[in-house]
């Protein structure tokens, strides 16, 4: 057994000082492992020895390394990660948009698993779910120091099955249970509309392998439909993000030209920087992208590319302010790591990580008086989820600044009264940031004056 362990404690060595020497993502410079690296490698040696020996249940060795992994990962930053081979094959269905589950996005926040945001038309979404509730059992087990992916593979499983999750949430007195059937999970990540005639309506909800093309479809869709548009609103509130390659794609199809997005790591090889090529297709009309807390990640470098680029107005509330990039590095043994390589820059370099994008035109959702379930959630952003990368102006406190800022009252008791429930029954009465982006839209001219002025 002792000359096992010197055979891991040297197999150790060997392959961190070839990861140092060769990469996969270091430079060529060769690089000795200096003694405090000895030491600590011989310090895991032996308690993976005490552990095997003294633990009271017999416990096998790859399973306490693979754990060591990933302790060391997680604690890199909240979005880092080691995949097992299951978990790793759960991430490519992910992305390929067809899964079997609830259809929720969550994070950890104070080491408490959290809603970041229900995706549209799912189980979870359709059960009341709310950005920011706080998942304290899957099951009646208690989610606790429970991992994101055994989070994910606890709520996932065969269609029509049930599963029971203990949810709480601001202005909740108690704890409440939701019973939630399971469904097979096809998100749709694009859908259009014509509002008035004249104005397109594109809501991105996903970023997922199908939606460049889904794009594609929705705008000549539009186009179709519309008569003489007027102009369009690009909803990307609540969409938590996805494939890097696919906002670009999606950011491509708006802009004639122009920078989408760059990224900056430690290794010059990561560094990469997006520019917009004219295809002809690109919409001429003005435009305004609705924003939110919910809007992360890829649906951040879209907005950010609109915005710097003048293209479009950003409309809403500060986004959530992830602004980094993940690699997916497949491993050996089937497994990968998902490592935090580099930040992403908008157009005019600013960095969005713990930051977020801060719309041209604040305006704050009115939910509608529904009662207590409805009762406005408490949102999950970025510099709210323990251990996260610091953004560059964190540690400067500055209030949310915009070019306008629009103030929005809600309406009295008596006009709400007067106009009865019909009015309610539409988007636009329903969602008062929309009604205003919209708005915008059909008096562009007036509101072009009034911005120069």
């Amino acid at each position: 057994m002792k000359h096992a362990k010197g055979k891991l404690f040297a197999a150790l060595c060997l392959l961190l000082m070839l990861f140092v020497v060769l990469g996969p993502y270091g430079d060529s410079r060769v690089s000795a492992l200096d003694s405090s690296t000895y030491r600590s490698l011989k310090l895991f040696n032996e308690v993976l020895d005490i552990v095997e020996k003294n633990y009271v249940e017999d416990v096998k060795q790859k399973k306490l390394i693979d754990e060591a992994i990933a302790g060391m990962i997680k604690s890199l930053d909240p979005h880092s990660a080691f995949m097992t081979p299951d978990q790793y094959k759960e991430l490519q269905v992910d992305t390929s948009g067809t899964f079997g589950g609830l259809g929720i996005v969550i994070a950890m926040q104070n080491d408490q698993l959290t809603v970041v945001s229900p995706i549209e038309d799912t189980p979870a979404f359709n059960a009341g779910l709310k950005a920011g509730d706080r998942i304290l059992k899957i099951d009646g087990q208690i989610t606790k120091g429970l991992s994101i992916q055994d989070a994910v593979k606890k709520m996932r499983g065969p269609e029509n099955t049930k599963v029971t999750l203990t949810i709480f949430r601001k202005d909740m007195k108690e704890p409440k249970d939701y019973v939630i059937n399971r469904a097979t999970i096809k998100i749709k990540s694009v859908k259009q509309n014509v509002y008035d005639g004249n104005i397109g309506y594109i809501r991105i909800s996903a970023f997922q392998e199908s939606t460049a093309d889904e794009l594609k479809k929705a705008l000549q869709q539009i186009n179709a439909k519309g008569n003489n548009l007027q102009g369009i609103v690009i909803d990307v509130r609540n969409n938590p993000g996805g494939l890097l390659d696919q906002a670009v794609k999606a950011s491509d199809a708006f802009l004639k030209s122009g920078t989408i997005v760059s990224t900056k790591g430690r290794v010059k090889a990561i560094e990469s920087k997006f520019v917009a090529r004219d295809d002809g297709t690109e919409p001429t009309v003005p435009m305004v992208v609705l924003v939110n807390e919910g809007t992360a990640s890829a649906s951040e470098i879209l907005a950010g590319a609109l915005q710097d680029n003048g293209k479009a107005i950003v409309l809403g509330t500060q986004t959530f302010g992830k602004g980094s990039v993940q690699t997916v590095i497949p491993l050996e043994d089937g497994s990968a790591l998902k490592l935090t390589t580099a930040k992403y820059f908008t157009p005019n370099g600013r960095s969005i990580q713990a930051e977020g994008i801060k719309p041209d035109i604040v305006v704050e959702m009115i939910r509608p008086p529904e009662g207590p379930e409805n009762a406005d959630a408490q949102m999950l952003r970025e510099k709210d989820l323990r251990g996260h990368i610091k953004g560059d102006q964190e540690q400067v406190k500055k209030p949310v600044e915009s070019t306008t800022k629009e103030e929005v009252k809600k309406p009295a008791e008596g006009q709400s009264q007067s106009q009865g429930k019909d009015k309610e029954k539409t988007d636009l009465q329903r969602d008062n940031q929309l009604k205003s982006a919209i708005d915008i839209l059909k008096s562009w001219e007036v509101f072009k004056r009034t911005i120069k002025s």
